[in-house]
């Protein structure tokens, strides 16, 4: 049986230039909990969605139910950089969002921000 060898990050760019792990940009996660109004979950859920059309930048943009809380919903992103998600937030689509959204969140609760390394779809 063949021995198992770990390669570094230096011997895997002298195989396959550019691979090495700073050559990579890091990416920009966020995972945040976000409740609505009693009763308003799925009204929020949809203005979220709507304003999503166009984020340069943005490689995954996920909006969940919470299981267990009526009112809760997580959203998950991936950005190419954090600088992108910031950029995001000044787009009229998601600035108009978040004006129509504002009346009905009734709070923030959990947030975590992330950097990807890799997965499905990223």
């Amino acid at each position: 049986m063949p021995t198992r060898r770990a390669i570094t990050a230096a011997a895997l760019a002298t195989l396959i230039p550019g691979a090495a792990m700073a050559d990579v940009p890091e990416k920009y996660g966020l995972f945040g909990k976000m409740t609505a109004a009693p009763g308003q979950r799925d009204a929020l859920v949809a203005i979220l969605l709507a304003g999503t059309g166009a984020m340069p930048g943005c490689l995954i943009y996920v909006v969940a139910k919470d299981p267990v809380d009526a009112d809760a919903i997580w959203i998950n992103e991936v950005w190419t950089s954090k600088q992108h998600h910031a950029d995001s937030l000044k787009l009229p689509a998601v600035q108009a969002a978040i004006a129509t959204a504002r009346p009905i969140i009734a709070g923030f609760g959990e947030r975590f921000e992330t950097t990807p390394v890799g997965g499905v779809g990223i």
